[in-house]
């Protein structure tokens, strides 16, 4: 496996079975088998304050506690991979099948809602003319901004909301929108000196009044649904002291209600990371139309089927000591949901922002000790009534393995 931090990172998010960064490696006949994975484990401590606090304040906190301590797993989840992969007939092919469970229960006796299979996808293909993925995997719309997010090695938000859950938020929900994982039927071009494209059919995901999002009064029973969607995304790469890259992705969904009609959810992104002598700089934006917040498709349409304009953004500054491999980082984001004029009585704009401080540090090439502080805040503001807001204070120190 790779040291550097953030292909690590990368390469445990995707598991993808024709990955140059394996794990532990076993022959088995025609096929080599990777074994990898992910174990991680943080204590977090979140105090809570703001409006509406007897709920949690704004859906950020957990009733009418103001500060809760959970030990949790960060925004990776722990996990255990299994990918194959042979050349036959001059195709390579390969598979991938996951199970991620938990690290966090806050229930006694009660264990079963901490599991997750987030992908089983086959692939074939070959250099001279690319690949096909058939199965559940990352989706393609918005996947580059989690993947360069800093707080995949720790937690970032919803530590003190999200404690028996398979993971935290990271920066979801407040500077891009959940890419999510996908059933999907996807072609990746080959690599032509660093230019590549990604164009997949998708599951689609039906349209639903956003929960724990909207304010009580605003939610509905409205729901739209889904067909097929459609994604794809282009990145430019490039090496050397300068090294970066650039990419842009989208998505397009058609939504049908029951007795509104139908329309269509699209969104499209923009960013860029750039590396050079051990400082880390990313800038991203996304825009959307119906898309809804934090994840797809929620919050996206109003009452009466029209769709809530939202957007996303990011900004990312790292630092690589030399000589000892910690790397320092901060970054600040932004979701906002627009309201449309049948939200008038509930809200003129919801905007979910976030800001974190980490430390991480590779103890040894496959474990890092972390350190974050994150501050959520929510802002309801409103028309008819006065405007809301809420803060989550989370501090969070754990570790991180990769194999």
């Amino acid at each position: 496996m790779k040291t550097k931090l953030g292909l690590a990172v990368a390469s445990a998010l995707l598991a993808a079975a024709s990955s140059a960064n394996a794990g532990i490696t076993i022959p088995a006949g025609d096929w080599t088998l990777d074994i990898g994975g992910v174990v991680n484990a943080y204590y977090t401590r979140t105090t809570f304050s703001g409006d509406n606090a007897a709920a949690g304040p704004l859906g950020l906190g957990n009733g009418d506690a103001d500060a809760s301590a959970n030990i949790t797993t960060g925004l990776l989840p722990n996990y255990l991979s299994v990918s194959g992969k042979t050349r036959q007939n001059d195709l390579d092919v390969g598979f991938t099948i996951s199970i991620n469970p938990g690290a966090s229960t806050t229930n006694s006796g009660f264990q079963g809602s901490q599991q997750e299979n987030r992908q089983a996808f086959l692939t074939f293909g070959d250099a001279s003319w690319g690949s096909m993925k058939l199965g559940k995997d990352l989706g393609i719309y918005a996947s580059d901004a989690i993947l360069n997010d800093m707080t995949l090695l720790g937690v970032g938000s919803g530590a003190g909301s999200l404690a028996g859950n398979t993971t935290t938020l990271g920066r979801i929900g407040a500077g891009y929108m959940y890419a999510d994982w996908k059933s999907q039927v996807a072609y990746s071009s080959p690599n032509w000196n660093g230019f590549s494209f990604t164009v997949g059919l998708t599951q689609a995901f039906n349209a639903q009044n956003a929960l724990g999002l909207l304010p009580a009064s605003a939610t509905t029973t409205l729901r739209g649904e889904g067909q097929t969607a459609y994604e794809g995304k282009v990145s430019y790469e490039w090496t050397g002291d300068v090294a970066g890259k650039v990419w842009a992705s989208a998505i397009s969904q058609k939504v049908e209600f029951a007795t509104l009609g139908s329309d269509r959810a699209t969104a499209w992104d923009i960013g860029t990371t750039v590396n050079v002598a051990g400082f880390g700089l990313t800038g991203y934006y996304g825009d959307g139309r119906g898309i809804g917040q934090t994840v797809q498709l929620n919050g996206g349409f109003d009452p009466t089927g029209d769709r809530r304009d939202s957007d996303q953004w990011y900004l990312q500054a790292t630092y690589t000591l030399p000589g000892v491999g910690t790397k320092l980082g901060v970054s600040y984001g932004e979701s906002t949901l627009e309201g449309n004029s049948a939200d008038a009585a509930n809200f003129d704009e919801i905007k979910d922002s976030l800001i974190v401080v980490g430390a991480y540090h590779p103890l040894t090439k496959h474990l890092n000790l972390v350190a974050e502080y994150s501050e959520s805040e929510r802002e309801f503001d409103r028309v008819a009534a006065s405007s809301l807001d809420a803060k989550a204070r989370t501090i969070s120190l754990g570790a991180i393995l990769f194999f």
